[in-house]
């Protein structure tokens, strides 16, 4: 009954809040559909490319994704309880997620389709874009390491979801081809492209063939991975970005499903080793993990993520269609992952813990387990829940690539060209990948894994900057209350302020002190204050 009471109240609470508040913010953004989006009056074909809703849902709610809803909710429940991370997801999906998701969506699609960092730099000033870029940047390329470490692993793990998510890219190639060449219609295509998938998901472990040519090593899929990411930064959206996202979001929907399934009748397989909140949990406090604030940077993307809006006002803005597009595209993919959050929950109360692998093994094994009341054996239902997995991660892996072009183009006043900055970003993520540094116990680890722990702060402290930059444009340019949008700011501001004083203090204190990850949060620190402080001067310069 647990797993069925979780999920009805959050599918109830989801939906009611799409119809109403949803609807409240097209309204105070005044969306209207007879005005050009950028898509459409700044057309190349390359970036600016309008898309069916359904194709856009598919990009942007499998690049949001990522392994953050998975991962983030998993490691809290097991810290915190289910309950309070529950309600984390419910009620930051609802009311912080999800408006800073659409806001800066619809910002920068009312700014020509321009990054966060632009909106900023015409509300706020010339200082505070360069802050938030260059702190932008730096998150960027490490999702980007990260990403290519969990997406080579999940291929080295298991061949045939390498097989898969290949064949889902050679698929999108040909999609992009037919859709927007040949013009065959979308539904036939769809169609014909999921048959071959699911086929291919289903038949792929009879062939020693297939299991032979896809069994590689870890590094050796981090370089054909590195390759992938390079063409697919730099290749029109309608030809593979589009298209593959479109796709792959169909197996993440299926995702869903099943997790759905599971959770209202799933319940006999609750562990019962998750209690509703851990019983020697610190409510508050500043040193550990409290649950305020760690709770709530943890979750991440279950709840609210900064890399959502740097995925918005990155590729999202620029394949709008019409501008009503934006409430499903932008406040509709939040909701949906914090229905992903809930069920990853449930994956991680079936498991009795965070098992052997990590989260990403936790979930796909629960997902096992839930595939099995439809008939689904359970080892092909984790290799399901594995495939889904690497579709988030692969989606939001090449989507990363191409913000942090966009990015590394923009703090040099577009001098640079986009393949320049696409090996630029590339090759710093391989560096963090490949080149070797210690940990705190002096154990030689990769560069990427050393700075991680920073990442968390890091990625909720651009959300709040996003919200800051979303709430002067409403006040100074929309002349509307932008309360809805600068309540969640200063939440998410305070939250993770305190978070890094923790992490600082930790670092800081600890037997073996990690001066390398001190310097990085106290660098956070300051350009996080001296963009707020930017903020506030331009707002006290609108009333004066």
């Amino acid at each position: 009954m647990t797993f069925a009471l979780m999920f009805i109240v959050s599918f109830v609470v989801f939906v009611v809040s799409y119809k109403v508040y949803g609807a409240f913010m097209a309204d105070v953004y005044q969306l209207d559909d007879s005005k050009q989006t950028p898509a459409e009056c700044l057309f190349d074909g390359i970036d600016y490319c309008p898309a069916h809703p359904a194709v856009l849902l598919g990009h942007h709610f499998a690049s949001i994704a990522g392994a953050g809803p998975i991962t983030g909710p998993i490691a809290a429940a097991a810290m915190f309880g289910w309950l309070p991370t529950l309600l984390w997801c419910i009620i930051g999906s609802t009311f912080l997620g999800g408006p800073h998701d659409m806001g800066a969506l619809v910002a920068s699609m009312r700014h020509d389709g321009k990054s966060i960092g632009e909106v900023i730099e015409r509300w706020i000033g010339h200082k505070g874009k360069i802050l938030f870029l260059w702190f932008t940047i730096l998150a960027l390329i490490l999702v980007v390491a990260v990403f290519l470490v969990l997406s080579a692993n999940t291929f080295a793990a298991d061949p045939i979801v390498a097989f898969v998510g290949c064949l889902y890219i050679a698929m999108a190639v040909i999609s992009g081809l037919l859709i927007y060449k040949f013009h065959v219609p979308l539904w036939i295509v769809t169609v014909v492209m999921l048959a071959i998938v699911g086929t291919a998901c289903v038949k792929g472990s009879d062939s020693e063939t297939i299991i032979t040519l896809f069994k590689l090593p870890n590094t050796t899929w981090n370089y054909i991975l590195a390759v992938y990411i390079l063409a697919a930064s730099v290749l029109p959206v309608w030809l593979l970005l589009q298209p593959r996202d479109y796709l792959a979001s169909y197996f993440l929907y299926f995702a869903v499903i099943i997790g759905a399934i599971g959770m209202l009748f799933g319940s006999k397989f609750n562990s019962g080793a998750i209690p509703m909140i851990k019983a020697d949990v610190s409510y508050i406090g500043f040193s550990g993990q409290p649950l305020w604030p760690m709770m709530f940077v943890i979750v991440a993307c279950g709840a609210i993520s900064g890399f959502h809006s740097l995925v918005g006002s990155g590729t999202t803005s620029k394949q709008l269609r019409r501008e009503t597009d934006a409430t499903v595209v932008g406040y509709g993919s939040m909701l949906m992952e914090g229905l992903v959050a809930c069920i990853a929950i449930g994956t991680v109360m079936v498991a009795g813990s965070i098992v052997k692998g990590g989260p990403v093994v936790t979930f796909s094994q629960g997902f096992g387990q839930f595939a099995s009341i439809v008939g689904i054996d359970p080892e092909l239902g984790t290799r399901l829940g594995a495939i889904a997995i690497n579709s988030f991660l692969l989606t939001s892996l090449d989507t990363a690539t191409r913000l942090a072009r966009y990015q590394i183009q923009e703090i040099s006043g577009m001098k640079i060209n986009k393949y320049v900055a696409t090996v630029i970003a590339v090759v710093a993520a391989l560096a963090l990948v490949m080149v070797k540094t210690h940990d705190a116990a002096g154990n030689p680890v990769p560069a990427w894994l050393a700075i991680w722990p920073i990442f968390g702060a890091a990625n909720q402290m651009v959300a709040a900057l996003a919200l800051l930059a979303i709430g002067v444009w409403v006040i100074k340019g929309l002349k509307k209350n932008g309360n809805f949008v600068m309540a969640p700011f200063w939440f998410m501001l305070v939250t993770t302020l305190f978070a890094l004083i923790i992490l600082l203090k930790g670092w800081l204190t600890s037997a073996q002190p990690n001066y390398l990850l001190a310097g990085v949060a106290g660098i956070l620190l300051v350009l996080a204050v001296m963009l707020v402080l930017e903020a506030f001067k331009a707002l006290r310069e609108k009333s004066i």
